[in-house]
């Protein structure tokens, strides 16, 4: 696998009940995601700012691969963007505030960054949109698996570590809790080791790795049912 270019990397592909998880790989699927990360970290966020063509694009883009969440009528749901170790992180630049100072990043062929993961705040239903966020979590995964991913890097708030943590990501925390504007919502960089995920969740939660290891199951699978209490938990997070 040749790492200097993010092109390189292997795309994913598959369907998760009525919903279909994939690498965006034509430039109409991109512009869905770039409009959907405006909405979210330009207009609603305010973490960057507003544009014209109502497109969140940066210089990341050019090396960054997006999964994205599509309905059954190829509605663009969710994105998270993988920024690849050949490049830069967010993390040395834009958010290396979040990163002490004694603690080295790491920038090996195993590692990645987790960034501009969305979900379309529109979506309606009670819980949807943290069942949704779990999908957009299991196609990172399964990138990650595709491409021999072990590290990933992320900055996120700090009530979603929480989510991630009880759905059994075990993420380290790299650095302080920043207050981040203007909502001076407090954030926190932490760093998840899928091989810990895996041997602890083989132990404590065999079903839910399951289901986030197969993409061609026999029959389908909710994984908010393999593990009711981390259902609760999580949407009970969601809407603190």
């Amino acid at each position: 696998m040749n790492t200097m270019h993010a092109l390189s990397y292997d795309s994913i592909e598959f369907q998760e009940g009525r919903y279909t998880i994939k690498t965006l790989d034509t430039e109409e699927e991109r512009q869905a995601a770039y409009r959907l990360r405006h909405k979210i970290f330009a207009e609603m966020l305010q973490w960057v700012p507003c544009r014209a063509d109502e497109l969140e694009v940066d210089d990341y883009d050019t090396t960054g691969v997006t999964v994205g969440l599509f309905n059954d009528q190829e509605r663009l749901l969710g994105a998270v963007r993988m920024l690849p170790s050949s490049g830069p992180f967010m993390l040395e630049r834009e958010f290396r505030s979040f990163v002490s100072p004694e603690y080295t990043i790491r920038k090996e062929i195993d590692t990645m960054e987790i960034t501009r993961l969305a979900v379309d705040p529109t979506v309606g239903g009670k819980g949807l949109s943290s069942r949704l966020m779990v999908r957009l979590f299991k196609g990172m995964y399964q990138w990650c698996l595709a491409n021999d991913i072990r590290y990933c890097y992320l900055e996120v708030e700090q009530y979603f570590l929480r989510i991630i943590r009880v759905l059994g990501f075990p993420c380290d925390a790299i650095g302080p809790v920043v207050l981040v504007p203007p909502a001076n919502v407090s954030s926190q960089a932490a760093l998840l080791d899928l091989d810990r995920f895996r041997l602890e969740s083989a132990l404590q939660r065999p079903e839910f790795l399951e289901w986030m290891t197969e993409t061609n199951p026999v029959r389908p699978t909710n994984p908010w049912t393999i593990q009711p209490r981390l259902e609760h938990s999580a949407v009970q997070a969601v809407n603190a």
